[in-house]
């Protein structure tokens, strides 16, 4: 009987056993399936993640094309005004700017924005310059090729061209228009009014007015003979 009970008590202590094992193979067989799909949404949520980067990388590299587009042109304030209304309430006070623009390659224009704040009333000025870039004759050494006078209203400006090494010898309104538009070397002369605003104009007309020898033969006719010809 005690052989019996032994051999019993060996059976369920077995067999207890290998349930216990089977439970716990089963336990460790889902631990194990629970982990592979938590590494598979992890690769999921990483994969997520490296999408996102190339969108932002992608939005960057827009951003930076920008940017260099902005960068090429050359911004210079020129001057702030103030203007102040009277009305029923008190005074309203709005500003103006005026702004010129360049590439410091031949191109330059000149633009004026109005509006209550001075940030404002630049950006405005800037998108005005923007639009009316036009463009003129550069000489080599950074000069013009000729004298020419420029004339708006009572102001009239003398442009003359200069060695290299002399610089811009201009007034501020002047200067940073010739500087914008990729002038180093030019002699001015401002007659007349002295108003701000004039001068400027009168430079726009000035360069305008540049003309190059090929732009001058044309004009008037003279064919020029070819290099293998005498």
């Amino acid at each position: 009987m005690a052989e019996n009970g032994g051999g019993r008590a060996g059976e369920g202590s077995g067999a207890g056993r290998g349930e216990g094992g089977g439970r716990r193979s089963r336990g460790g067989s889902r631990g194990g399936s629970g982990d592979g799909r938590g590494a598979a949404r992890a690769g999921e949520g990483s994969g997520g993640r490296g999408r996102g980067d190339t969108m932002r990388r992608g939005r960057g590299r827009r951003d930076r094309s920008d940017d260099s587009r902005e960068r090429e042109f050359q911004e210079t304030l020129i001057s702030v005004y103030r203007c102040s209304a009277t009305v029923k309430g008190g005074r309203r006070l709005s500003f103006g700017s005026l702004v010129c623009v360049g590439d410091g390659r031949g191109r330059v224009g000149i633009g004026y924005g109005k509006a209550k704040e001075v940030p404002g009333a630049f950006q405005k000025a800037i998108k005005a310059g923007r639009r009316s870039l036009k463009r003129f004759t550069i000489a080599s050494g950074g000069t013009i090729p000729h004298q020419v006078k420029g004339r708006f209203g009572a102001s009239q400006v003398v442009l003359i061209p200069a060695q290299p090494g002399t610089g811009v010898i201009a007034g501020t309104a002047v200067k940073a228009i010739l500087e914008a538009a990729g002038l180093t070397n030019v002699l001015t002369k401002v007659h007349g009014s002295t108003n701000t605003r004039n001068v400027v104009k009168a430079v726009m007309d000035a360069l305008e007015k540049l003309r190059s020898k090929e732009m001058t033969e044309a004009l008037r006719g003279i064919a020029r003979p070819e290099p293998g010809q005498a």
